[in-house]
């Protein structure tokens, strides 16, 4: 028996329209944050990622240190966290609570030793301190409004600067760092400043649409990035040379700056929409990226001026619903009405058309098509094939619950009962006295749970759903069924973490010890033997039960934060997981025999 991580897909960048979110690199992977999670993404291996999800608090900036071997990632709360990456276990270095409310952004010192943190403090708006002993290392001083950036030179003399919506620019000697002038070049709100790796200039960015450049050492402006751009500048980063400076907009252009002449030598356009604005970049490697405001992590080429060579997309909301319509493809819905395709080889892409408009409630997948209900109170279908929304959809019977599909027979459950669909109309509803909360079908068979802990067996003839039976053993609001692939079994799990199988025919209990969860049971999925069935829990972990042993199990504990939304086989012995933290994982499973 075993139990083995394989792959990640990440969740992309979380962003707020008029703030810059900060993107960092090392090498060729980039960092960012999205809800409690650090992400450390490869870009040459976009399947492959490190999650940390030790924040209690919404994470908002990570860097890592010059030496390779820390991350220091901070929290809305003014926490910051310095966590060992050259290993695998993540161990804690050291914790400090650095300022009084979010902390916008970090810096290293070139020996990996130092850190400032800037934010939005009430007692403080930044602080230098020691990586190690969490000791002071100087004063942030000379701001009276939120900062949002801060750099330190990688060079000695040490030279650190702050920015801030006071529009103004601090320079700061070290170490000790304390305040040497104020700078006033911007008229609004300073979003960025970075020194260059030589540390000879450093550049600031704002939302008065202009860039600036100066002296590393004395802080003395050499000059302006003329016609920067059109709209409030959100980031600048540096390539390893320091000859070439990017800067990205809110005006949905990215520029490379040549900094010898100060002339713009290519301008990429993303687009027309607010979704195409530009709210944070860093330079990986060879890799330029800018993030847009739907968390698109565009990649460009800087000898193609035309257009991204690449886009890296994901989840930026905890995904709701997973399913697999194929071996090693799979759905994943979210919060924010997206549903994203992904598959094994080849990573995420967005399903194309018209998406819904609110959180998405469920997925079910039947031969070539998915169908997807969500809170704006309609269902919808998409054509694998061809990843795109159909041009319809239909309108749910009330708030939806959950969706099963048996053939080209589409079975919603809602809050007034079960909605039966076919040919893309209504063809029978059922209304009861219990909210519907969950529901399955096995050819002809249909399953729906509802809050008053009891399931309902029903058969549906073509014109009307004729009640079976009622399964009654759960002990709480059912939340997730699932029928064994040859539907002589059925699975039932509830609010309290209880599941129970049952034998269709007998409509008896014949296994009741599937109880390690502690909290609300999301999500269930049978091997296609029929002798194992996974599920996924609010308490973040992933069980995997056999029918032939009922008392064996093997887990994957704390496998997403925030609760395990979804999950799905994808292949013999391959189990993929989605969760509340919006991003899906795969597992190598030998199950319990």
């Amino acid at each position: 028996m075993s139990f083995i991580a394989e792959k990640i897909y990440p969740c992309n960048p979380s962003t707020t329209r008029g703030s810059s979110t900060k993107l960092s690199s090392s090498g060729d992977k980039i960092v960012y944050t999205n809800g409690r999670s650090v992400v450390i993404r490869d870009l040459n291996t976009p399947a492959f990622g490190i999650t940390y999800s030790q924040h209690v608090q919404p994470a908002t900036v990570a860097r890592i240190s010059p030496s390779g071997y820390y991350c220091a990632s901070a929290d809305s709360g003014g926490n910051v966290k310095i966590w060992d990456i050259a290993g695998t276990d993540q161990v804690l270095k050291n914790e400090k609570k650095a300022i009084s409310g979010k902390i916008n952004d970090l810096a290293w010192d070139a020996d990996s030793q130092r850190i400032i943190a800037v934010g939005d403090g009430r007692e403080k708006f930044g602080v230098a301190f020691n990586a190690e002993s969490s000791n002071s290392v100087g004063d942030i001083t000379g701001h009276s409004k939120v900062l949002n950036a801060t750099s330190i030179r990688h060079k000695r003399p040490f030279r650190a600067v702050t920015a801030g919506d006071d529009s103004t620019i601090v320079f700061y000697t070290g170490v000790p760092f304390k305040y040497s002038s104020s700078i006033s070049t911007h008229t609004r709100f300073v979003q960025d400043v970075q020194f260059s790796p030589s540390g000879d200039v450093f550049a600031s960015v704002g939302s008065d649409m202009k860039a600036f450049l100066y002296n590393g050492e004395t802080g003395e402006t050499l000059s302006e990035l003329a016609g920067a751009h059109k709209g409030s500048i959100m980031a600048c980063a540096w390539s390893s040379d320091s000859a070439s400076l990017l800067t990205s907009s809110m005006d949905r252009t990215v520029k490379l700056w040549d900094v010898e002449t100060h002339q713009s030598v290519v301008t990429w356009t993303l687009g027309s929409g607010i979704e195409h604005q530009q709210v944070g970049n860093t330079w990986a490697g060879d890799n330029l990226v800018s993030l847009s405001l739907n968390g698109t992590l565009n990649i460009f080429d800087k000898r193609d001026g035309s257009k991204p060579s690449r886009t890296l997309y994901g989840p930026t909301h905890s995904i709701s619903s997973i399913t697999s319509p194929s071996p090693g493809t799979f759905l994943t819905g979210s919060n924010d009405g997206r549903v994203i395709s992904f598959t094994t080889a080849e990573g995420a892409q967005p399903v194309s058309g018209e998406a819904h408009k609110s959180q998405i409630v469920a997925l079910a997948q039947s031969d070539d098509k998915v169908y997807s209900v969500a809170f704006d109170d309609s269902v919808r279908s998409i054509d694998v094939a061809e990843n795109k929304f159909s041009t319809t959809s239909n309108p749910t019977s009330g708030q939806p619950k959950d969706v099963a599909v048996s053939g080209s027979t589409v079975y919603v459950a809602t809050i007034n009962g079960v909605q039966v669909l076919e040919g893309g109309k209504e063809k029978y509803k059922l209304p009861v006295n219990n909210p519907v909360t969950a529901i399955a079908v096995h050819g002809k068979t249909v399953a729906a749970g509802s809050e008053d802990k009891l399931t309902t067996l029903y058969e549906w003839d073509g014109n009307g759903l004729k009640e079976l039976g009622k399964l009654t053993s759960n002990k709480g609001a059912i939340t997730a069924i699932a029928f064994s692939p040859d539907g002589s079994l059925v699975a039932i799990a509830d609010s309290v973490g209880k599941i129970y199988v049952y034998n269709v025919a007998k409509k008896e209990v014949i296994i009741s010890t599937w109880v390690f969860h502690t909290a609300r049971v999301y999500s269930l999925a049978w091997t296609a033997d029929g002798k194992h069935c996974a599920s996924g829990s609010l308490d973040t972990h992933i069980y995997v039960y056999s029918v032939d042993s009922p008392n064996k199990n093997i887990s994957a504990k704390n496998a997403h934060a925030n609760g395990v939304t979804g999950v799905v086989w994808i292949g013999e012995g391959l189990l993929a997981s989605s969760g509340a933290d919006g991003c899906v994982k795969t597992w190598k499973i030998t199950p319990p025999s």
